[in-house]
């Protein structure tokens, strides 16, 4: 869906985007994360032709977005941080706008405009204008005008910023329904423990630079195992070694260990009987909590 190809953008002074290279599969959500300044919102920006890189190749759909910006603007949605709505229309109005905009016939905007409210729950609202909605309809109001042409991705900068807690359960509700009609949906955030909850993938970008790609399947796939021992053992690693099918990749106190083991149940219940033979007080053996964040930080401190 998405290949992106040596992107490089420059502000006078600063090289925002650093050689940026990267694909994204048709059908899945990406979690694009990295902290401020890294350049998240230039390349969404880029990708959604609203920017002209230096250099580099992007390509949505087979469209090179560089070459063909409006043709690119037909398969696609862009949600930007601060999005903007017409105080003066009502919800109705707003969207039957940008249905025109977006090339749909003026007969077939009605039913563009009740499919897309039906499925953002805001149907009950379409005769309300803008400043009379909480923050979280305006939300949905504005994904609605990105969405209402159907596009085949969506780019969503920060769509969760100003919502309460039930607001932003709904929003990543509301995206995995959007992955189930086959959208493609590249989604910048802070809120880390959010994305795990829709995010097949992640992106991390760190000072205009690709740090990793990663399924999050993989990452909760390959959990490292937490040993937890009722009290110090000093020579702990010395005996971590005698068990070949352990690989210890951190130790706390000479009490906590966290270890990469085989994945299988039985070599599990072999590994910790051998840890009990060598007097091991053992008071937990588990999988550790290793979530999107974990992976996150874990990548930013081993990134450039």
């Amino acid at each position: 869906m998405i290949a992106v190809e040596h992107l490089v953008f420059e502000y006078p002074g600063l090289r925002a985007l650093d050689d940026v290279s990267f694909q994204i599969n048709q059908g899945s959500i990406t979690a694009l994360v990295g902290p401020n300044g890294a350049g998240k919102t230039t390349l969404l920006r880029c990708m959604a032709a609203l920017e002209q890189p230096v250099s580099g190749r992007i390509t949505i759909d087979d469209i090179d977005v560089l070459e063909q910006p409006r043709e690119s603007h037909r398969v696609m949605g862009y949600l930007s941080d601060f999005f903007g709505l017409y105080q003066r229309l009502t919800v109705r109005q707003c969207l039957h706008y940008v249905a025109r905009a977006q090339g749909i016939a003026d007969a077939d905007c009605e039913a563009a405009i009740s499919n897309v409210c039906k499925h953002l729950g805001i149907a009950d609202r379409l005769n309300m204008r803008p400043g009379e909605l909480s923050r979280g309809l305006r939300q949905r109001l504005a994904i609605a005008q990105a969405i209402i042409h159907r596009p085949k991705l969506i780019l969503l900068d920060e769509p969760a910023s100003g919502l309460d807690p039930e607001a932003r359960h709904e929003l990543a509700e509301l995206f995995l329904a959007l992955q189930r009609q086959g959208m493609t949906l590249l989604v910048s955030s802070h809120i880390l423990a959010e994305l795990e909850a829709y995010s097949t993938d992640m992106l991390v970008l760190r000072q205009g630079k690709i740090v990793e790609q990663v399924s999050v399947k993989s990452i909760q796939q390959h959990k490292p195992f937490k040993l937890l021992l009722a009290q110090p053992v000093p020579n702990l690693a010395e005996l971590l070694k005698q068990i070949p099918e352990i690989d210890t990749v951190k130790i706390e106190g000479n009490s906590l260990a966290l270890l990469k083991i085989p994945e299988n149940n039985l070599q599990q219940h072999q590994i910790l009987k051998s840890l009990l033979a060598l007097n091991l007080p053992v008071c937990e053996f588990a999988p550790a909590a290793h979530n999107l964040q974990d992976a996150y930080l874990q990548s930013i401190q081993e990134g450039p």
